[in-house]
């Protein structure tokens, strides 16, 4: 099979691909999008029925493209959302391939450059692109393999509606955004949820007049960038929030006021039994910090600008420890409890098994400064913290690719 060459070659089709094929195509750059489902497919096939956006729709700002809607303090459902991205294809006519699969990316025996070799053709490219983002592989702990075979297991990007679970209690473990939203949808379903608990926090919907945030966009909360954080793999955690019925605070509290029975960190599984760290309580605080940090740089930020805008508190609430009470439960028996489902959201890990480059750390995470690697001309973007806490969400795609295009200019003009 000879090899059809390209400059530039982006792998993915969402967000993020379709804001590098932008700047690509304002620089007059030949390139291709490939993706193997349709545009956008993590948000038509990884999203549950009833998901909105958990941020205003005006946070929607792709390159060229921002929210233009007559609703922008809304939230877009994840249909509608599909189809925001749909029309940004066609506003610019994005060169893109669907259905095809990346099989693998490597380097030529010899020459530069790199080979994409799809599931019916290949492609020599002067650039590689890498915008699939890292949640491709949920991180399930081996305990589940000890579960009874009767209680149904499901990742949270394989969850649907509570009408696709079978009847009975559902116990969700993680304690983020997802997991929140769904132990609520579930229990407003009727349904018997207990959450297993970690120490994400939460932010207000609304606090001092305005949306949660805009507050935390305006004091360049989602500018930090990677640098400062301290050493490790940095990890983009978004607030327990929501976007459902218009928007609404959703944390810990809240759940337990809808009945949602709040547990520990899941500890050990066997056939017919589920234990529990001892640790609820330190959770449920360590949640509230972070709401009482988020509103205190609010507030900071309101002062030092000498913003005029209404003193507000932030919301007190005590349900979690009312619920819990001194002994949070330690145990849950399967069968007494009536379990149906476990549905697993404890995040997820990247697959670039495909990619034979050596630009992958021992864990398969990327190593990269701003989303560019040690091989000239093979880049990543869309990914979590890329550059910013932005970076893998709507309101930071855009920046980045715009500097991944110029970098991508600059190897060009200086003949690499």
């Amino acid at each position: 099979m000879s090899a059809q060459r390209i400059n530039t070659v982006v792998i993915g089709g969402g967000p993020a691909g379709l804001a590098m094929s932008y700047y690509l195509s304002q620089q007059g750059r030949e390139h291709v999008v490939l993706e193997q489902g349709r545009v956008a497919e993590s948000w038509r096939s990884k999203r549950w029925d009833s998901l909105t956006l958990v941020a205003p729709n005006w946070t929607l700002q792709l390159p060229g493209f921002p929210y233009q809607g007559d609703d922008p303090d809304g939230y877009m459902s994840k249909d509608e959302v599909v189809a925001f991205l749909e029309r940004y294809a066609h506003s610019f006519q994005v060169p893109l391939r669907t259905g095809v699969r990346v099989m693998s990316v490597e380097q030529p025996p010899a020459g530069d450059g790199y080979l994409v070799r799809t599931d019916d053709t290949i492609l020599e490219a002067v650039n590689v692109v890498i915008a699939t983002g890292e949640y491709q592989v949920p991180k399930i702990p081996p305990c589940g393999a000890h579960l009874s075979p009767e209680v149904v297991q499901i990742a949270a990007f394989n969850y649907r509606r509570p009408q696709a679970l079978p009847p009975g209690a559902v116990l969700v473990v993680g304690s983020g955004e997802s997991g929140c939203q769904i132990a609520e949808e579930l229990r407003h379903n009727g349904r018997t949820v207990y959450l297993s608990t970690g120490t994400t926090g939460w932010g207000p919907r609304r606090y001092r007049g305005r949306n949660g945030i805009w507050w935390a966009v305006q004091a360049g909360l989602f500018d930090q960038t990677v640098d400062t954080l301290p050493p490790g793999r940095p990890k983009y955690v978004g607030p327990q929030v929501t976007g459902t019925d218009g928007g609404h605070d959703l944390n810990l509290h809240t759940l337990a006021r809808d009945g949602v029975m709040l547990l520990g960190r899941l500890q050990d599984i066997d056939a017919d039994r589920v234990r529990f760290a001892p640790d609820l309580h330190e959770n449920i605080a360590k949640s509230d910090t972070f709401a009482t940090n988020y509103c205190q740089a609010i507030d900071d930020y309101i002062h030092t600008h000498g913003i005029d805008a209404p003193v507000a508190d932030l919301s007190r609430y005590t349900q979690a420890y009312d619920v819990s009470g001194a002994a949070p439960m330690l145990e849950l028996d399967v069968k007494a409890a009536g379990l149906a489902a476990v549905i697993w959201a404890t995040g997820y890990r990247p697959d670039f098994s495909w990619l034979h480059v050596p630009v992958l750390d021992e864990e398969g995470y990327p190593v990269h400064k701003r989303g560019v690697t040690s091989h000239s001309g093979l880049c990543f973007l869309g990914l979590d913290w890329l550059h910013k806490r932005k970076s893998g969400i709507f309101l930071g795609v855009g920046e980045d690719a715009e500097y991944l295009a110029s970098c991508l200019a600059t190897r060009t003009a200086n003949g690499g």
